[in-house]
């Protein structure tokens, strides 16, 4: 049988990002899969509780997921607000979301405290981005979900086809 693919909800067309809007991502492998059923759509920070819109969230200077996660780092609001735990919250619901539908792949947005896999942004809301993974993407990899970011849809495509046997 094959996999199904967590799928960030703002990729997918809802405007569940920190400032309302969305970051569809539109390809035809992509809606085949929708209209196969293997699409799982998720947010995790939406599934955390937050609201939409939110203030922007950042992990702190030097820190990651995997710091988060071994509560070696927070994740701060703009206006100084700890929301540590709901983003752990989130990245856990994510996971159990992954595993109740079968999903060992993920299609992440990238830049995000939650779902950013190559990179995230440096704790000081300057705008800048560093090398790095937000607390869900660190958490699916840790427990064997393949995490790929809005960028690397072709290598995704290509990683299922191998799977599928294509």
């Amino acid at each position: 049988m094959p996999s199904n693919i967590l799928l960030s909800a703002c990729l997918a067309g809802f405007k569940v990002r920190y400032n309302g809007s969305d970051k569809p991502l539109i390809d035809a492998t992509l809606q085949r899969w929708r209209h196969e059923g293997r699409l799982v759509v998720c947010c995790p920070e939406l599934a955390a509780g937050f609201s939409t819109p939110r203030p922007a969230a950042e992990i702190t200077p030097q820190g990651d997921g995997a710091a988060v996660i071994a509560l070696r780092a927070r994740v701060i609001e703009s206006g100084g607000g700890d929301v540590t735990s709901q983003y752990l919250l989130g990245a856990h619901l994510a996971l159990e979301t992954a595993r109740r539908h079968g999903c060992r792949f993920a299609l992440l947005t990238d830049g995000s405290p939650s779902c950013g896999s190559r990179f995230i942004y440096d704790g000081t809301f300057g705008g800048q981005t560093r090398a790095g993974s937000g607390v869900t993407a660190e958490l699916l990899r840790q427990h064997g979900v393949e995490v790929f970011s809005d960028r690397q849809l072709p290598a995704l495509i290509a990683r299922i086809a191998h799977e599928d046997g294509r």
